[in-house]
């Protein structure tokens, strides 16, 4: 379905003339039009197509056409109510009300509380920073050079690409990371978690939000197999005392050396699913130890301290743990789903 002024404006009118006589009937009209299938889902799907020139004045009249939408089926349902025959002046008012249904905790914040709890065992407090961030606290403060892809629009959500600081939605809680070099002496340990965002295609693996948690220890004489070994005690408290881990060689532009974490899958034994892709291992986080130049960016002496850091997304720990096969489930906020995690404390 190809959006054209023409065709919103025809269903801007279509919505106008809507008319309904049941609750039923509103209820089938708003899923029509504002389900996951709905005819103006459809329009903000194919808007991924439209030309970078034309997305502002297509973007607004989207907008417009759904808000009118919204406030067309409300419209009717407040109209139905009115209609409605008066209660019975007869009814017992003191009569007890019929019992509520409580709700759940998240799995995402289940899980996040989880890792910190787990953290705040090994002496690591909770630090947090702004979502909306500056280009110093997330990229040149932590060793990004100007030319580093991450610095793409492909990767990075902009507010303002216009100045030399620019504005943006943090792509890491790393950024609290250098807040807290900023502010707190040392020795630091804390662990820092938070939304971020990325302009990522949405699949079962992937989405363009997410949680992370991150962690920075800094103190004299801390080296590599302190690293190994916390990350090792935090595996084997999140996921069972037989749990295995993997750390393989990779590049971070913050951290050196560096290392990607796999833990062996516990969703498939180690035998191999579609989750760990056949290996019987999932990458969980990436590590390594703070690079000299960070510290230095950040006013703390390399030569005498040094330090490690990691960070893992939150959603990918969840997918582990409960066995969910697609991250976009924690997003659809699907009640059926939900009700999953009502027993877990």
């Amino acid at each position: 379905m190809a959006i054209t002024n023409e065709k919103i404006e025809q269903m801007l009118a279509s919505i106008q003339e809507l008319k309904a006589a049941k609750e039923q009937e509103i209820e089938e009209l708003r899923v029509k039009w504002l389900g996951k299938k709905g005819e103006i889902t459809q329009l903000f799907d194919e808007f991924r197509t439209v030309d970078k020139e034309q997305k502002r004045e297509f973007g607004q009249r989207l907008n417009a056409l759904k808000n009118a939408a919204t406030a067309k089926i409300e419209e009717m349902r407040n109209l139905l109510a009115e209609m409605a025959s008066p209660a019975d002046a007869s009814f017992d008012q003191t009569k007890p009300g019929d019992r509520m249904e409580l709700g759940a905790r998240h799995p995402i914040s289940i899980t996040r509380e989880e890792i910190i709890s787990i953290f705040s065992k090994f002496g690591y407090s909770v630090a947090e920073g702004p979502e909306i961030e500056d280009d110093w606290h997330v990229f040149s403060a932590l060793n990004f050079p100007p030319e580093h892809p991450a610095r793409d629009m492909q990767d990075t959500f902009f507010i303002n690409n216009q100045t030399a600081n620019n504005i943006l939605l943090r792509t890491h809680t790393s950024s609290v990371q250098v807040r807290t070099m900023e502010s707190q002496s040392l020795p630091i340990r804390v662990v820092c978690p938070g939304r971020v965002f990325r302009n990522e295609a949405i699949s079962a693996r992937a989405h363009c939000i997410f949680h992370q948690v991150e962690g920075l220890y800094i103190d004299k004489n801390v080296s590599f197999a302190d690293l190994k070994q916390s990350i090792l005690l935090f595996a084997q408290e999140m996921f069972g005392a037989d749990t295995k881990i993997r750390m393989r060689p990779s590049y971070f532009p913050f951290t050196e050396p560096s290392a990607e974490v796999d833990v062996s899958c516990n969703i498939c034994k180690g035998k191999g699913c579609n989750i760990c892709k056949g290996t019987g291992w999932l990458e969980i986080m990436g590590c390594g130890m703070v690079d000299p130049n960070v510290l230095k960016a950040n006013g703390i002496d390399p030569n005498e301290y040094s330090g490690f850091a990691f960070g893992m997304g939150v959603e990918r720990i969840a997918m582990l743990k409960w066995q969910v096969k697609d991250l976009r489930n924690y997003f659809e906020n699907d009640v059926r789903f939900l009700r999953e995690f009502s027993t877990v404390i």
